[in-house]
Formats: structure tokens, sequence, C-alpha cells
């Protein structure tokens, strides 16, 4: 039951402490769960990029020259994501603003 009561009380006090409005905690915060999601989901740019020259071009184009420009993209992404959690406390660059555009892969582009 003591630890059932700890348990609660942890919870609470995370959920608080999660929901301050310290607009540095924030935006670091945001940076940090930026380069996880880009870590986690940059392989993604492989077929998305694939699909993307297929409708732009061609399916042919889109299978070679989309999986080549998507696994390049993919990498960048990744990277972009271990260096935005590793210096995620950081404010660089200046107020967190994103390394990469889109912000995360399932963002809209306004280049395409």
């Amino acid at each position: 039951m003591k630890v059932t009561i700890g348990l609660l009380v942890m919870l609470l006090v995370i959920g608080v402490a999660g929901t301050a409005q310290d607009a540095w905690a924030q935006n670091a915060g945001s940076k940090l769960l930026r380069g996880v999601a880009n870590i986690a989901t940059g392989w993604i740019e492989i077929p998305k990029q694939m699909y993307q020259t297929s409708v732009d071009h061609n399916p042919l184009l889109g299978l070679t020259w989309g999986t080549v420009k998507g696994v390049g993209y993919g990498v960048g992404r990744t990277l972009v994501g271990v260096y935005d959690t590793v210096t995620f406390p950081i404010p660089i660059p200046s107020d967190y603003e994103p390394v990469v555009e889109p912000e995360y892969v399932f963002s809209p582009e306004s280049d395409y």
C-alpha cells in the first residue's frame, strides 16, 4: 500500500512539473522531443522521397533516384536528431530553432 501511494505521489509530482510554463524548459523539452522523434523516424525519409519523386517525375526515377535521395535525407535527419538530443539543454541554434526543415518527417513541406 505504501509503495502504491508513493508511486501515485511521484507520478503526480512529475505531471505537475511537466506542465510548468517556464519557456526555457519548454523549448529545451521540445528540442529533446524533436531529436528523439527524428532519430526514430529518420528512416521514413526513404519511402517518402521515393513516393515524392515518383509523383513529381515518374515511378522509375522514384525507385532509383528517390531511394538514393531518401537514404541521404534519412541519414541527415537521424544525425540531426542525435545532435538535437545531445544538445537539447543548450539554446543552439538561437531560440532552439530546428536545424532541418521540415521539423519532423511528417510535417508539411513548403518546397514541394
